[in-house]
């Protein structure tokens, strides 16, 4: 059956709420976005390993306390059903800094349907550095 318009609404608006959750350091509400066992894959911005579990994105973005951008905003989603209760998001980021810089990342989701709505259960961040497509 194909994504209904209540899910894909439903997933658009949980790739926004992270945005507000990390903006406003609401991090102890990030079960909203994530499953407890998820993989956030930051491997691009130099973390060795995955981060696994929302208390390990929880203990990172403490860590990198005032190097977090002060505004996360994300663009262009686009959805893709993978099977029953598994969806494909391919969306934009923007990051602005506090010193005004800003920067661009392309996230890669897996997003999963279970008793609390949809939560990202693996999430890849892919940090856009040159024009069209370069390498």
């Amino acid at each position: 059956m194909p994504l209904s318009l209540e899910d894909r609404t439903a997933i658009t608006e949980l790739l926004s709420t992270h945005g507000h959750l990390f903006d406003a350091g609401e991090l102890d509400r990030l079960d909203e976005l994530f499953t407890a066992d998820v993989i956030y894959d930051i491997s691009d911005f130099g973390q060795e390993r995955p981060l696994a579990g929302i208390a390990e994105i929880r203990e990172a973005s403490l860590a990198l306390g005032s190097a977090n951008p002060v505004g996360h905003h994300v663009t262009n989603v686009v959805l893709a059903e993978l099977d029953e209760g598994r969806v494909r998001a391919l969306s934009k980021g923007i990051g602005i800094n506090a010193d005004g810089t800003s920067g661009s990342v392309t996230y890669e989701d897996t997003i999963v349907a279970g008793d609390g709505g949809w939560r990202i259960s693996h999430r890849k961040v892919l940090a856009r550095r040159v024009p069209l497509g370069g390498k």
